[in-house]
């Protein structure tokens, strides 16, 4: 079985589809009903929709947002953004989201043991943000703004005791740049958990994207590898054709 290769969405306050640089300045990509249509025509794995402005504005999830764009997807659908309460995620499983992403809520080691307990471990994700480089990176919430004083591997470990099914492992300092993943983290973090680890942020490409496979991670996710074109980011939806993904998992398995 092939590693995954995960398209992550983000969406603002808006309902729009934008992508971030260094959980800073904002791109707008399009519609994203338009663009989880495009996903679907072109098969993708699965996708994460990340709500970036939902946690920020003291907001929960908007499950009939979210239903609406879940009738829309044919693959497996991950959400995170403003989950709070283990009601939150079963309003969000009927709405037709398979897996539910962490990012503040990952604090509160009572709501992972609940959604764990309810809802089974395949079905919890964690999106640890990572910011620096080194031995002095340090995980931080809320959108980077709140340093948790917690190193990667540690919090991660952590995470994973607590019953945590995968780990969305993000690089605040690379996110959007497209120069390439933060690779000895990724092997890093990975060699210390049992559980699949998806590296996110920093990625232009296909290559940058089996970088990071390459050294550990059970998957690797993206915004900008399949947002953007060029090295003047002009916006062009796209996905790996399967041939060219036959041909990376080939070069994985050698």
């Amino acid at each position: 079985m092939r590693k995954r290769i995960i398209p992550v969405l983000l969406i603002d306050a808006k309902k729009r589809l934008v992508k971030t640089e260094r959980f800073g300045a904002r791109t707008y990509i399009g519609d994203p009903f338009n663009v989880v249509r495009l996903f679907n025509e072109k098969e993708v794995d699965e996708i994460c929709i990340l709500d970036i402005d939902a946690t920020a504005n003291g907001l929960g999830p908007d499950i009939g947002f979210i239903e609406e764009l879940a009738s829309e997807c044919f693959m497996p659908l991950s959400y995170g953004g403003g989950i709070q309460t283990l009601d939150q995620c079963e309003q969000l499983n009927r709405a037709g989201v398979e897996k539910f992403v962490l990012g503040n809520g990952a604090l509160d080691h009572d709501l992972i043991r609940a959604l764990v307990s309810h809802l089974g471990t395949q079905a919890v994700t964690v999106c640890v943000d990572v910011i620096g480089e080194g031995e002095q990176q340090r995980c931080v919430t809320r959108s980077g703004k709140i340093d948790t004083g917690c190193d990667p591997v540690s919090f991660c470990r952590k995470l994973q005791g607590l019953g945590v099914g995968e780990i969305i492992l993000q690089s605040v300092d690379r996110d959007g740049m497209r120069a390439g993943m933060d690779l000895a983290l990724i092997r890093r973090v990975s060699d210390s958990l049992s559980i699949p680890l998806i590296a996110l942020g920093g990625a232009r490409d296909l290559d940058h994207l089996a970088e990071a496979l390459h050294v550990g991670a059970s998957a690797a996710a993206s915004g900008s590898a399949f947002s953007f074109i060029g090295r003047l980011r002009a916006v062009l939806v796209t996905y790996p054709a399967p041939e060219e993904l036959d041909v990376l998992a080939r070069k994985l398995a050698t």
